[in-house]
């Protein structure tokens, strides 16, 4: 019983501390969806070299899709003449981050880490991008498969640009994310009630090892940007260092095993495992910088919003949001 408890408690603590930060990112997610178009995208990326891949980890870190959602737009990227490096840095940043994700990770993790997190995706596209170009001859280029894109809805009145900005950034995109954000909100329940505090802190023999487990855990798991958030602050709790929390941050959202069987068929065998080979490094390389610098998370960041001072705004916000993944997760099983 005490553990059934402890279960919903942790669950409790972990949603109304996303709740009010997430229903934001949401809002801004709407307004993004509507100001960078698919288009606009597009045509910014035809070109091969790293300047693309540049700009595909610029454009790639804040656009709000999840790490299915992004597989089709890569596979549109491609088709409308993106290079492989430029999708290869699309794939690599954007499942990363967005909007969303960074306002969950400031919430539960602390400013500091949201930002590091953000600029580690943009650097891990860039450097993901320009491996996989370096390694792509002209020839293959020739040969490359063309992937039938969706037209993309734009224009309007202002009313019908409102209404798409709402419906994609509180219906669309939270039934993309609901089933996997459930998951990471129990998952992150579980860890905390069967972990015991700090539980990792003396069993590590190094940090290395630390980053490895995390490598492996993130890297065949399916979890969204925002939904690994909470995992990664139970991995924290027990006694995983910050840094190599980072590196899950990092593989769980950008590789899966329907990510990379797809990506096999947009860039190729060969970049594929150059890709996973360049996200590896820098995942590991930025989970040392982060150790180095000592970045310290400790759960103050988490604990400022479930101090047990919820109010009805914060309460609302819960609420809110519990109605949107349950509508979410009601609609794909009604799909499937």
């Amino acid at each position: 019983m005490n553990f059934i408890l402890t279960l919903f408690r942790e669950i409790w603590l972990v949603t109304v501390a996303m709740a009010p930060y997430l229903l934001f990112g949401f809002l801004m997610a709407g307004i993004l969806s509507e100001l960078i178009s698919k288009n606009f995208v597009r045509r910014h990326l035809g070109g091969r070299s790293w300047v693309q891949s540049l700009k595909a980890a610029l454009v790639g870190v804040p656009m709000p899709i999840c790490s299915c959602g992004v597989i089709p737009l890569a596979a549109s990227l491609r088709d409308q003449g993106a290079s492989r490096g430029a999708t290869a840095s699309f794939l690599a940043s954007t499942p990363q981050t967005g909007v969303d994700s960074l306002m969950v990770t400031y919430a539960l993790l602390g400013l500091p880490f949201a930002i590091f997190r953000a600029v580690v995706a943009f650097i891990s596209g860039i450097i993901c991008g320009t491996a996989v170009e370096a390694v792509t001859t002209k020839a293959e280029t020739q040969t490359d498969s063309h992937i039938e894109s969706r037209a993309e809805s734009v224009g309007g009145t202002w009313f019908e640009k409102l209404r798409r900005m709402f419906v994609y950034g509180f219906i669309s995109l939270p039934k993309n994310i609901s089933k996997p954000m459930v998951f990471g909100i129990i998952l992150s329940g579980i860890i905390s009630a069967v972990i015991p505090e700090n539980y990792f802190a003396d069993k590590m023999d190094s940090f290395w090892m630390a980053m490895v487990l995390m490598m492996v855990i993130g890297t065949p798991l399916y979890v969204c940007s925002s939904a690994s958030v909470p995992i990664a602050l139970a991995f924290i709790t027990a006694g995983i260092p910050p840094g190599a929390a980072l590196v899950f941050l990092i593989m769980g959202p950008a590789t899966n095993a329907a990510a990379l069987t797809t990506l096999w068929k947009l860039i190729g065998k060969k970049q594929l495992a150059v890709f996973m080979a360049a996200l590896a490094v820098t995942a590991m390389g930025a989970g040392l910088l982060m150790n180095q610098f000592q970045m310290q998370v400790s759960t103050s960041a988490y604990a400022c919003h479930t101090d047990g001072h919820t109010g009805p705004l914060q309460l609302a916000a819960t609420a809110f949001l519990l109605l949107i993944l349950a509508y979410g997760t009601i609609q794909n099983y009604r799909k499937n």
